[in-house]
């Protein structure tokens, strides 16, 4: 709570005047329970405020709010499923899983060909100045062109493991078959992510990707083993295709039934080349952002087995609950961002930034301090053999802390037409990352996994940090936006 809210909602008094409490207490009364009492009723009063009032500021918390809390629940359902799974499975299956998983998330992530974000960019512009015949046409055309190249793409997989099956691991090639089938859903849902945030849906952005599907892989697995199926890879790939065209076509029915309701109809006017223009800088950003993720599991599978590849991947994203709480926040800012650029704001655009800096890295911290505490007994749960990764966390937290400490700066970069820049330091910070993990996993392995990740965030934040100021001269290091009490 910024100290503007606590003093519209407690007006200063005169000194030496004393506020009375909700019980009228008076002065020299013994009330130990009063100060406790007040600052519940403060949030109280605050989170009241953010849910019923109609302003800006407080619909983009709401929307914060939103977007964390469908993350939380996500994370939540994610973390089940892996446990069932890791459980079900056993470590060697579990990682065969992961690797193919992986190998989807990367795919579908490049398939849109960056029109996820672009999205997200214009569909507030085009809200702003009233284009609706753009943002109709940005709507459909986003939509087949992603489902194209993502079939593309699909097929393209299909052709080469078929090709090079003999120079695959046997205990690969079924699954990533399998897994291949996700890719054009995935993508789809990719791209309606983008299209609900940039509309400001956080329901209908998050929920299937990030609830229903993981409900549905769980749900898949839960049948299957109660049908006495074989917990392998290949059954766990199969649920997976359940559950990503399940959440894709729920979500894209749903998105277009909000369509219908707040969009006028009218003619789709459609502008390929200059959302080309914008997506393709952004497709390099989400091409290094994966390779940030993912670089340190396909490098393990490489120089390991899949049974080191499960136990990295359980403290990896064990400890990457925290970034939950960067991507909520960018999530509920990035169209706030894009409006206010487009209205030439700079004064507002400086003080909602500071806003978000703060919303994402107290979260972040305390969020790490729990799961660090907790570590051992949350990896336990995947198997005894999983508490080898805790080092991992302790590892990696570092990165990930630095990286809140900016706030969504990917996001506002993107927003305010800095996308190339942007794409330059995430690729920079991803060629440093592969380089690091070839050099550290031979021989330090699942440590030295963790090392080169940390030290790619570190720099990507650094970096960031460096083009935000010298191109929009905006501070945005939590040590330069400290809350004001």
């Amino acid at each position: 709570m910024t100290s503007a809210t606590i003093n519209r909602l407690h007006p200063a008094q005169p000194a030496g005047v004393r506020r009375r409490s909700s019980c009228h207490f008076e002065p020299g009364e013994d009330n130990p329970e009063s100060p406790p009492l007040g600052l519940l009723a403060t949030i109280l009063a605050q989170g009241g405020h953010i849910l019923s009032s109609n302003g800006e500021r407080e619909q983009t918390q709401r929307n914060a709010v939103i977007a964390f809390a469908m993350r939380c629940l996500s994370a939540g359902l994610l973390y089940a499923s892996q446990i069932v799974l890791a459980r079900w499975m056993g470590s060697f299956e579990y990682g065969i899983y992961v690797f193919v998983w992986t190998c989807v998330l990367i795919l579908g992530g490049m398939s849109h060909l960056g029109m996820n974000v672009t999205a997200m960019r214009l569909a507030p512009a085009y809200r702003v100045t009233g284009e609706f015949d753009l943002l109709r046409g940005l709507v459909r055309g986003s939509r087949l062109m992603s489902l194209a190249t993502s079939t593309l793409v699909m097929l393209a997989g299909l052709a080469g493991v078929y090709i090079f099956q003999d120079h695959i691991q046997s205990h690969y090639v079924l699954p990533i078959y399998l897994a291949l089938v996700c890719v054009p859903l995935f993508t789809l849902t990719d791209v309606q992510d983008g299209i609900g945030r940039g509309n400001a849906w956080m329901g209908l952005a998050l929920a299937p990707p990030y609830v229903l599907r993981p409900l549905l892989v769980l749900a898949t697995m839960v049948c299957a083993y109660a049908a006495g199926m074989p917990m392998e890879a290949t059954t766990a790939a199969a649920a997976a295709i359940i559950a990503t065209w399940g959440a894709g076509i729920v979500q894209t029915l749903m998105i277009n039934r909000r369509l219908a309701a707040t969009i006028p109809k009218g003619p789709r006017s459609y502008d390929f080349m200059g959302w080309l223009s914008i997506s393709l800088p952004l497709l390099v950003i989400l091409g290094c952002e994966l390779a940030l993720q993912n670089t340190d599991i396909l490098v393990i599978s490489r120089f390991m087995s899949p049974t080191d590849v499960g136990i990295y991947f359980a403290a990896g994203k064990t400890m990457a609950l925290i970034m939950f709480v960067h991507y909520a926040v960018g999530s509920a800012v990035a169209n706030k961002f894009a409006a206010l650029n487009a209205r030439g704001d700079r004064e507002s655009l400086r003080a909602f930034v500071k806003d978000a800096v703060n919303w994402t890295f107290w979260p972040s911290l305390a969020g790490a301090v729990l799961i660090l505490a907790l570590g051992k007994p949350l990896l336990w749960l995947f198997g005894p053999q999983f508490e080898a990764g805790y080092p991992v966390m302790c590892i990696l937290v570092v990165g990930f802390l630095f990286r809140s400490s900016m706030g969504p700066a990917e996001f506002l970069l993107n927003m305010l037409g800095e996308q190339g820049l942007c794409a330059m330091v995430l690729f920079a910070s991803a060629t440093l990352n592969v380089v690091l993990n070839f050099m550290l996993v031979p021989r330090f392995g699942l440590v030295g996994a963790a090392s080169a990740t940390a030290l790619s965030l570190i720099v990507a934040a650094i970096m960031n940090y460096i083009v935000v100021w010298r191109r929009l001269e905006i501070e945005i290091a939590i040590w330069r936006n400290l809350p004001k009490f």
